[in-house]
């Protein structure tokens, strides 16, 4: 199964303005997966999976769920409690240097119960994270770079166990703009930031998230002066 272009106009303008993707002049069309169309029980198409830091890959398949946007939803599943390790599920169509991406996130249960999407993946030691915490209560922009974890900015966020959040970033040159349930939690810059990239769902160590309501938009290249 293919992810395709959502066709219902009311569909892209409603999930475009909950996480703050609202197209400008010029930008590409809202991409949206349909895990509808896919296979329960399967790996979800057109992603590859991979780890940050030592311990197996967990388990990424596509699961009923009823209270998804559609129906169905991809679940990461994972037992595994090595420290530092963060399981990636890495879509493949789409590498972009600036970009706008959302899912809906819902923490089922983990150890630290955190879990959330990554922009920029080059390798699986080096990317940017968006990080919701229902332990903490919080949301977190986090680089990771050759492995190592730097937190770059945070914000207190009513993050609940069991419950589907709407996340997004948007990410233009060195500025990101992080929105949660459709509010702007953070914005921050990252003046060494390292240009292009795939996008990705992310988890943290023992986890169960499921994830839905999956938008990519690639925005234009930075224009240098």
């Amino acid at each position: 199964m293919i992810p395709r272009i959502a066709t219902g106009v009311a569909t892209i303008v409603a999930l475009a303005a909950a996480v703050g993707l609202v197209a400008a002049h010029g930008e590409t069309p809202l991409l949206t997966i349909d895990l509808a169309r896919q296979f329960v029980g399967k790996p979800p198409a057109d992603f590859n999976f991979a780890i940050t830091g030592e311990g197996n890959l967990g388990r990424s398949s596509v699961v009923d769920d009823p209270t998804a946007t559609e129906g169905a939803a991809i679940e990461h599943r994972s037992d595994d409690t090595h420290e530092d390790r963060f399981p990636l599920a890495v879509f493949q169509p789409i590498s972009a240097e600036n970009v706008g991406f959302a899912a809906r996130v819902k923490i089922i249960s983990g150890t630290l119960l955190a879990a959330g999407i990554a922009i920029g993946v080059r390798n699986p030691d080096s990317y940017y994270a968006i990080a919701l915490s229902a332990l903490e209560h919080r949301v977190d922009v986090l680089l990771i770079l050759n492995g190592k974890v730097e937190r770059l900015e945070s914000a207190e966020a009513e993050i609940a166990r069991g419950r589907w959040h709407e996340l997004g970033v948007r990410v233009n040159d060195d500025h990101f703009t992080v929105t949660v349930d459709g509010q702007k939690l953070i914005t921050t810059f990252d003046r060494s930031r390292r240009k292009d990239g795939r996008v990705a769902l992310w988890t943290q160590e023992d986890n169960v998230t499921r994830f839905d309501h999956i938008a990519i938009r690639a925005l234009p290249n930075t224009e240098y002066r």
